[in-house]
């Protein structure tokens, strides 16, 4: 195993450590095969990045072993990996921003599995630029019920005017991202999205749940609305994520979705998405560009 050694990214030089060193024993994934996959994603990944503070998700001695969260940027970081501060109750945090594929790539080497941004940007944190609902299957439902309940919620945000996109956890649900880009604050994106959690419950009782209680969400989908908030984070699309194998939250097709609903498997591993990116290029880069206003929910 290599220890240590330097290399050259976007004209920057990085020292990377234990190269060879293995992160998913199940898959013989190493380091170097998660630098090597983040350094190629970046095109399609930094626009979804850039400008946000970021929390990481650390795994230095791999996937099977334990891991933290880390949200001040580490002390260690070279001179041009940029922070941004965000005070809290008791102090300044001073999240990790990353604008290049050099920040990638340092970032892989701290064994920083998965990048899970705010859902706002540095010129203006008290705006999100999505409203993004989380569609998490409770045993024994899975990513085909989640498929089933994302059709059902794009045709009522249809019938507000409003496109969304669709992407795999990399896990076992699902997110459907609504975009803003827009005026509205989160105290205004939140309660819409706990209003459609609501009414999609009402609407399928059998399949969905709207309420925090885990003793609920038995057999149904938990559309999670709490994640609008200015404090949470949401795993970015294109992110790697700890499973077994190096799976990918990755943006699908609706027309994927739809398959998906009728059983086809919807689970990329990072190999998979990079011929993907070649294929589709960026699917979810509408959700960084389409400006959208909440609307009226008086007429549902």
């Amino acid at each position: 195993m290599r220890s240590q050694s330097e290399i050259s990214v976007g004209g920057k030089v990085l020292k990377v450590s234990n190269f060879d060193k293995v992160l998913y024993p199940d898959a013989g994934f190493t380091k170097g095969a998660v630098i090597d996959y983040y350094t190629r994603i970046a095109p399609v990944m930094l626009p979804h990045l850039e400008g946000r503070p970021i929390t990481l998700k650390r795994y230095p001695n791999g996937v099977n072993e334990s891991f933290f969260y880390e949200k001040n940027s580490p002390k260690h970081r070279p001179e041009w990996i940029r922070t941004i501060p965000i005070p809290s109750s008791k102090r300044v945090i001073e999240y990790t921003a990353i604008d290049n594929t050099p920040g990638l790539v340092w970032l892989a080497n701290l064994a920083a599995i998965e990048l899970h941004p705010l859902l706002s940007r540095e010129e203006d944190l008290s705006r999100p630029t999505k409203v993004t609902f989380d569609l998490d299957p409770g045993a024994p439902a899975t990513i085909i019920e989640c498929c089933q309940i994302a059709i059902e919620l794009r045709a009522l945000l249809k019938q507000l005017n409003l496109e969304c996109f669709p992407k795999t956890s990399g896990s076992k649900g699902m997110q459907v991202d609504v975009p803003l880009n827009s005026d509205a604050i989160f105290d205004e994106s939140k309660q819409f999205a706990h209003v459609i959690a609501q009414l999609m419950e009402k609407r399928m009782p059998k399949q969905v749940v709207s309420k925090m209680e885990k003793a609920l969400r038995g057999g149904k989908i938990f559309i999670d609305w709490s994640q609008n908030d200015d404090s949470k984070t949401t795993v970015s699309v294109y992110s790697l994520r700890a499973k077994s194998q190096p799976t990918v939250s990755t943006p699908v097709t609706w027309d994927e979705v739809d398959r998906g609903a009728a059983g086809e498997e919807l689970l990329f591993t990072a190999s998979e998405v990079l011929d993907r990116m070649t294929s589709f290029g960026d699917l979810h880069a509408p959700v960084e560009t389409l400006q959208q206003a909440l609307p009226d929910l008086s007429s549902l």
